[in-house]
């Protein structure tokens, strides 16, 4: 007995050295891009780019502002203001108080997580901005709207969440959403989970698509490996959809200028699931089909991505 206690406490020290080391390798290899600004406690990474009418970038899950920056937001910068926003847990911004930490399943809803980073958006002077919600990030753009119906310009929706999906998510999903996989399994894939799993989850976002050269280099895959920011993608992820139910109750409230546009062969976010109700569920949105476009739109196919949030800025009469 004696033999195998202090067998578990070396691999338990074991693994939180190595995932510790991995943790120290990223922060030091993707420094924040912008600024961090205090929000009641909590550090939310805000970068700005360009000038013009506020443009609010809101990232996808497992990612961060870096998505933006690898192309896309040197496309819009020379009209727009633009202002990306690292979700709670993930890139530089910090968890809100009492979510995280191992054991704990309490995370941050896409209404906390809007609340959050509008208040960040008020330190850096936003006013009525069109807001742009990638993946999960449309979750918290259709939050900030519901949130701040009269202070939001127009809604870009990118192969966005927006409602409730049929079936279950993938085992990571459900496994280390939960507490116990929090506590035990997330210090295992931090510590251990190798480069060529990193690589080929990248290829399967982009699919049908291939993943632009260095793209996950620049994004860096290994922000979201630490153990923090593991467990709150997974519980954010995990626990979504009791909250996309009740806000899609509310979407017929919303009549700001939205635009949609989700890519036919996206089997991650499916257009017959999200994007094709919501265009029907608010009276001021349009819908974009992308043919044999997957989940990365701004990525395959950012000439459409573009004008779609130039229309948005035309019909609020920002242009």
């Amino acid at each position: 007995m004696l033999l195998f206690v202090s067998v578990a406490v070396t691999l338990v020290v074991a693994v939180q050295w190595r995932a510790s080391a991995r943790e120290a390798s990223a922060t030091k290899n993707y420094p924040p891009q912008g600024r961090v600004v205090d929000v009641d406690g909590t550090p939310v990474h805000v970068l700005i780019e360009g000038s013009g009418p506020d443009l609010i970038l809101i990232h996808g899950a497992s990612g961060n502002v870096r998505d933006w920056t690898f192309d896309f937001a040197d496309r819009v910068s020379d009209r727009y203001r633009v202002i990306m926003l690292d979700r709670p847990g993930l890139g530089w911004t910090g968890r809100l108080p009492g979510k995280g930490g191992a054991w704990n399943t309490a995370n941050e809803t896409p209404m906390e997580q809007a609340a959050l980073l509008q208040k960040a958006a008020d330190i850096v002077g936003v006013d009525r901005p069109i807001v742009v919600g990638h993946s999960f990030g449309g979750a918290v753009a259709m939050a900030w709207a519901l949130n701040r119906p009269n202070e939001t310009a127009a809604v870009v929706m990118l192969g966005a969440v927006s409602n409730p999906w049929p079936g279950e998510l993938g085992w990571t999903y459900t496994v280390v959403g939960t507490a116990l996989g929090g506590g035990l399994l997330v210090p295992f894939i931090s510590a251990f989970l190798p480069q060529s799993y990193v690589d080929s989850s990248v290829e399967s976002i982009f699919t049908p698509q291939q993943a632009p050269p260095d793209y996950a280099h620049h994004v860096g895959a290994g922000l979201v490996l630490r153990r923090e920011s593991l467990r709150a993608n997974a519980q954010q992820v995990n626990y979504l959809r009791p909250h996309i139910v009740k806000m899609s109750q509310r979407y017929n409230s919303l009549d700001m200028p939205m635009e949609i546009v989700h890519g036919d062969a996206d089997t991650i976010v499916p257009l017959s699931v999200h994007s094709e109700p919501l265009s029907k569920q608010v009276a001021g949105a349009r819908l974009t089909v992308l043919s044999g476009v997957g989940h990365m739109p701004h990525h395959a196919a950012p000439d459409e991505v573009e004008a779609a949030i130039d229309r948005a800025a035309s019909r609020a009469g920002l242009r």
